[in-house]
């Protein structure tokens, strides 16, 4: 039975409406709302992963961790003899003394940054690992320390539960010589395997995973790309 010619009038509009948001795929209609992340990223320290969470990351570990890609490879690691776990191409991180990644602010080295045999000295991010049989960690700062050029503080968007973000600032010491393993890069750039920050978030518990390749440029790794994944819940 078909409706009256005036009720199909005033289902028209709703009609059509519905029509549109079906012919974008709901997609800018349904978005979520990007949303600045703010506070410190907390650090949790690296771990075995039990089996069940090795089979859906595909990672040994859990927790936040390094590991440095061979040049040209994409899944072929450099092993850390010194490294705390038990697979030696992933190197644990533990949590600095500020608890981890501040959002929007820097983190500067002490002074000195390093201690007179090249070890690093900087521990409010993550303490100093031994990479290779001498410390490194990590630090953030308005000046890059092996580029020079300016940097911006470290950032993240949550869109619904998906992350992106800059760490442009991320700078990893070791040996007296600093290599910036941001992303970007500070000139904005992504040179070689180089990948932007991306992640999850659950707005709830504030837990949060991320993780982000950076080329490595110059000094004895020149051509390695670091692999950075964090894994924590911010803290305001």
């Amino acid at each position: 039975m078909s409706l009256p010619r005036r009720t199909r009038r005033i289902l028209a509009p709703p009609a059509l409406a519905l029509a549109a948001v079906l012919a974008l795929g709901g997609g800018s209609a349904l978005a979520a709302k990007k949303v600045e992340l703010k506070g410190t990223l907390g650090i949790s320290p690296g771990k075995t992963a039990t089996k069940a969470q090795q089979k859906k990351a595909k990672a040994k570990y859990t927790g936040s961790y390094f590991r440095m890609i061979l040049p040209g490879g994409t899944d072929k690691f450099f092993l850390n003899n010194d490294s705390r776990a038990a697979d030696k191409s992933y190197t644990l991180f533990r949590t600095g003394t500020d608890k981890g990644l501040k959002l929007g602010a820097f983190q500067n080295p002490p002074t000195p940054a390093f201690a007179p045999n090249g070890f690093a000295l900087a521990k409010r991010i993550v303490l100093p690992e031994t990479f290779a049989g001498i410390d490194f960690s990590i630090s953030t700062a308005a000046i890059d320390a092996q580029t020079g050029g300016k940097d911006l503080v470290p950032r993240l968007f949550a869109t619904g539960k998906k992350l992106t973000g800059d760490t442009r600032a991320w700078t990893a010491g070791w040996n007296s010589i600093y290599f910036n393993q941001g992303s970007p890069k500070p000139n904005g750039t992504l040179p070689g395997f180089s990948k932007p920050v991306t992640g999850t978030y659950d707005p709830k518990t504030k837990a949060y995973e991320i993780s982000w390749y950076s080329l490595i440029v110059g000094g004895p790794f020149n051509g390695f790309t670091g692999y950075w994944h964090l894994q924590g819940k911010v803290i305001s």
